[in-house]
């Protein structure tokens, strides 16, 4: 299973810390994948992370979201900063096995993703 925490409500300008948490299988053995799903949106692709930690970021995040993992605590982290009011979504994190290979290609896309984990809301007050 997988599961989001940390989304809630904070200003323009702010930071949050968005973690997700695996339980069963071997978490190593999976790149993890953050998307996110504004009101009357698509979900998007914000950021993946490789079974060996190589990084994949949407250009709306890149430079202001970092995605890591720690495979000992079964953790993925995004930590969001310089938050703007688009950034306002439900963010869900779901996960691909790790043979498939880590690209833009394979992680973007929610019909490729093997299984999604409950999301948690972020909301960015102007």
């Amino acid at each position: 299973q997988l599961q989001a925490f940390g989304g809630g409500l904070v200003q323009t300008g702010g930071s949050l810390r968005l973690s997700c948490a695996a339980s069963g299988g071997t978490f190593s053995n999976y790149h993890v994948v953050w998307f996110r799903q504004a009101p009357g949106k698509e979900r998007e692709f914000v950021a993946a992370v490789s079974q060996f930690r190589r990084t994949l970021y949407s250009e709306a995040v890149r430079g202001r979201f970092t995605i890591s993992r720690d495979n000992a605590k079964n953790t993925v982290w995004l930590q969001m900063n310089s938050l703007k009011p688009e950034d306002t979504a439900v963010y869900s994190c779901a996960r691909r096995i790790g043979s498939v290979n880590f690209s833009m290609l394979n992680m973007a896309s929610p019909s490729r993703i093997d299984y999604w984990g409950q999301g948690t809301l972020v909301t960015v007050s102007s």
